[in-house]
């Protein structure tokens, strides 16, 4: 396997002061007694108090784009359960949709976009304008970052540009993504195209939140599994390299995890390849080599198999157990491989917390 390209060392946090959120503190490689802990999706379904928002919303773009119940789903999981970082409560197709890509979220269908068939209809996508279109999530972050606990870090994310094209070119979520896979081995060039608007538009709505107080930002490519390597550098490490430099000169001081979900060996160089100060990891990785191969050189997050989630009891004690035991220092996140899943039951989520925050692990 050959090597990927090196990204520019990533900037630390080179805050005047000593990060004291325990969430920034990991990122900056500081002593904790304990990893930090937060769920990617901590704020859905599974929450009684979320579905009577989701409700009162009327649709879930509505829910998007109301900054006062968009700060609202965010801040209910950190009053239920006290995790050390809250995420902006969005969503990855809100982009395409600023560009001006029709979009609608159908119930038990999901996300439904006008699909881009040819290279041609890339005209219909204009950069101009979408931070007009966005200005109520950059707006939602500013009330998440005013109304969080003061030991809570608040975190922005977008789709990585791969994972939003999926979408864009399928028309909505896909089991083969046919349609992208297509355009990566028979049109590069035209996905090129539209990485170059995704990449542009994508760095620029990462800032906007940055300014409104995001104080980490994740980027999600939540298919990059599904190409070989040769695609997987052009279409998902070159992206990310761009959009994560892009952020580093202008904030230094703002971590970025990336997630390359289902990368596997590819996981290996993909943090050095594009800047990323922290590596998501999907529930898949082995934790012994990741353990060997990757922390060694990043801060991990990852990788509980949210199914455990839903199992509880033993299962989950010992899949907590097993990962504070592969990584007992600091350097390392606690979360999910994925997002949890609306069956979980909060009792389940209660008892994960305890689990981590009862652990006292050596700094």
């Amino acid at each position: 396997m050959t090597s990927f390209p090196q990204a520019a060392p990533p900037s630390r946090n080179t805050s005047p002061s000593t990060p004291d959120k325990p969430f920034l503190r990991t990122l900056a490689g500081l002593p904790s007694s304990r990893p930090p802990l937060w769920l990617m999706r901590q704020a859905g379904r599974y929450l009684p108090e979320y579905r009577e928002i989701r409700a009162k919303a009327g649709s879930f773009l509505e829910l998007c784009y109301s900054p006062e119940l968009a700060t609202e789903v965010t801040l209910q999981p950190i009053r239920r359960f006290g995790f050390d970082a809250a995420i902006l409560f969005a969503d990855i197709l809100l982009v395409p949709q600023a560009l001006g890509q029709g979009l609608a979220f159908r119930e038990n269908e999901g996300p439904v976009l006008e699909a881009i068939r040819t290279a041609g209809e890339l005209v219909r996508l204009d950069p101009k304008g979408i931070h007009q279109k966005l200005a109520p999530v950059y707006e939602a972050v500013s009330r998440i970052k005013a109304g969080l606990p003061k030991d809570c870090a608040l975190i922005g994310f977008a789709g990585a540009p791969w994972t939003v094209a999926t979408y864009m070119l399928e028309g909505r979520g896909s089991s083969d993504h046919a349609a992208a896979k297509t355009w990566a081995f028979g049109n590069p060039a035209g996905l090129d195209t539209l990485m170059e608007i995704l990449i542009e538009a994508t760095a620029a709505y990462l800032e906007r939140q940055i300014e409104a107080g995001a104080e980490a930002v994740q980027l999600f490519d939540t298919w990059a599994g599904v190409l070989p390597e040769q695609e997987f550098r052009r279409f998902c490490i070159e992206p990310a390299r761009r959009i994560i430099g892009r952020l580093k000169d202008k904030y230094p001081q703002v971590p970025v995890i990336a997630f390359p979900r289902g990368a596997g060996v590819l996981y290996d160089g993909y943090a050095a390849a594009t800047g990323a100060d922290v590596l998501g990891l999907d529930y898949t990785v082995p934790l012994g080599w990741a353990r060997d191969h990757l922390w060694p050189k990043t801060v991990l997050q990852g990788n509980l198999d949210p199914r455990l989630l839903v199992v509880g009891g033993p299962a989950l004690a010992e899949g907590v157990h097993r990962l504070l035991r592969s990584f007992p220092e600091r350097r390392f996140i606690f979360n999910l491989g994925h997002g949890i899943v609306p069956e979980t039951p909060i009792r389940h989520v209660e008892e994960l917390v305890r689990l981590v925050k009862g652990a006292e692990v050596s700094a």
